[in-house]
């Protein structure tokens, strides 16, 4: 005879409300995470964006050119517009790469430090009396670097800032960005007086700004203009931020999305 299999028994009903278990000692709570919603979008390419990004620096790159080939090369390349203009070529040129092949964004420092230092050169050329850099000096090629003054000290700052405004995603910049933004002029600020005082009095262009001259103004009259220059400066740096945050969105909103972990490209 073959043993009866005994029966099961049945099984009990399970309580609607499961009390939560003690935490284990020793072990740390989990704590519970959101996924962010750039991560599941889709990463989109923007070859307009990249064309737009190319083409502003190129025109840069053809005025700093322009201006190493006809001045001396060693002076054109001290003048801070034209190592703001430098950034921004290269700035520009990594943006549209990334654009183009839908990868990360710049970190928004950088790309923001550009936009405030070129917008710096266009302001201070327009606006003071005695703004006029090495770049708007005549020489024996006055048109072309007429052309060029025109275009380091005004198209090249309003296409950037044209940029950062219609072809970026806003909300990027922060308040602690602004005081490291003042480095390089701080150190320009150096650089310049050094080389004044290296350089033998009746050397032209000594000082590549007038405001800076110390031989003619001193120290004390070229230091306040530095102070007053540099609350200028943060003051403008903190507008960008803010405008930033209150600008609105130009970057089209994807609707189709994925599950790549990499944010859009803006």
């Amino acid at each position: 005879m073959t043993a009866q299999t005994p029966p099961t028994p049945p099984t009990p009903p399970i309580p609607r409300d499961i009390p939560d278990l003690p935490a284990i000692p020793g072990i740390p709570a989990l704590m519970p995470s959101a996924v962010p919603a750039t991560a599941v979008v889709a990463p989109a390419r923007h070859p307009w964006a990249a064309l737009y990004r190319v083409l502003v620096a190129a025109m840069s790159a053809t005025a700093v050119t322009a201006d190493m080939l006809i001045g001396p090369a060693a002076r054109v390349a001290c003048d801070f517009t034209v190592q703001a203009n430098i950034l921004l070529i290269l700035v520009l040129t990594l943006s549209a790469r990334r654009a183009w092949s839908a990868l990360r964004p710049l970190p928004s420092g950088l790309t923001g430090a550009a936009v405030f230092y070129v917008t710096i050169a266009g302001l201070v050329h327009h606006l003071l009396p005695a703004g006029a850099s090495i770049t708007g000096a005549p020489g024996t090629h006055p048109l072309w670097q007429s052309t060029a003054a025109h275009v380091l000290h005004t198209a090249a700052p309003i296409a950037a800032l044209l940029d950062w405004l219609l072809l970026t995603a806003p909300d990027r910049l922060q308040l602690r960005m602004a005081a490291p933004w003042l480095l390089y002029p701080l150190a320009y600020l150096a650089f310049s007086l050094i080389r004044g005082e290296l350089l033998p009095p009746g050397t032209p262009d000594r000082y590549l700004y007038p405001f800076l001259d110390a031989a003619q103004h001193g120290y004390k009259h070229v230091l306040g203009n530095a102070l007053l220059l540099g609350l200028s400066f943060y003051a403008l740096a903190l507008l960008l931020v803010a405008l930033d945050h209150a600008r609105p969105n130009p970057v089209r909103r994807r609707t189709k999305t994925g599950f790549r972990l990499r944010p859009p490209v803006g």
